[in-house]
């Protein structure tokens, strides 16, 4: 997962892990971990992600003593029998590089296709029904002359639904992720329009850019096509350059 997944190691590049573990030495592996890292290298700062987290495991973060800023290792730990997502569909997260899987329960779980379209028909009448109502926030914050709550609104109410559309019809696999990886994801002439929507210096700006969005979200919306869309997810990530590897 993560860079090494898609075939994109650089300088900057942290160190994901995931362990699965037994249900009850989730704290006891932390502590394996987090002291076999003291006695080789010493840790700088640690953080934990409070829980419950977002995605249901346990989660640590550690920067390692004379070691680039950037190397933070992000450790999550999964227990054998959770329910939560392992996050092992790998058209969507990569083909994660394997040390040691003695029980083969490192394995991709595949798109559920048909759960997938039916989530996205429900998805786009939701977006269609809250673009057109919450326009207005931005703008109502723009007559008031308070540009940061306008472009509060504006980036969640504009821009991240534009985004969802846009993912949706070019790269439906990763359709919440926002702008993460847009560089990768979606058509470079795409990416480079989106530039413009993000960058925003002043109201009159921001302004303007509300409305060019707004246009461009319903015609993306308009040409949405779900059977198109299915053969996207039908064929794999084949932007993916690490399968078939």
């Amino acid at each position: 997962m993560g860079g090494i997944s898609f075939d994109r190691l650089d300088t900057w590049s942290d160190i994901d892990v995931i362990l699965i573990v037994d249900d009850d030495k989730v704290e006891e592996t932390f502590d394996l971990v987090e002291g076999a890292l003291e006695k080789s290298y010493g840790v700088d700062l640690k953080f934990r992600i409070p829980e419950p987290t977002f995605h249901g495991h346990s989660q640590f973060f550690y920067r390692i003593k004379g070691a680039s800023p950037y190397l933070l290792i992000d450790l999550a730990i999964q227990k054998e029998n959770t329910e939560a997502d392992r996050f092992l569909q790998y058209d969507i997260h990569g083909i994660p590089l394997i040390h040691f899987d003695k029980k083969s329960l490192v394995k991709d779980t595949g798109l559920d296709i048909d759960a997938m379209i039916e989530r996205f028909g429900s998805r786009l009448e939701m977006l269609k029904t809250m673009f057109d109502m919450f326009q207005i926030m931005t703008t109502k914050e723009l007559n008031r002359g308070t540009f940061m709550d306008a472009y509060g609104f504006y980036t969640g109410m504009t821009l991240r639904p534009l985004v969802e559309v846009l993912r949706i019809k070019h790269c439906p696999m990763r359709s919440q992720f926002h702008t993460r990886y847009s560089k990768y994801d979606l058509p470079p002439e795409i990416d480079e329009r989106l530039k413009k929507f993000v960058l925003v210096p002043n109201g009159e700006e921001l302004a303007k850019r509300t409305e060019e969005a707004k246009l461009w979200f319903w015609e993306v919306f308009d040409s949405i096509d779900l059977a198109e869309v299915r053969k996207i997810l039908e064929a794999g990530d084949i932007g993916n350059p690490m399968r078939g590897k």
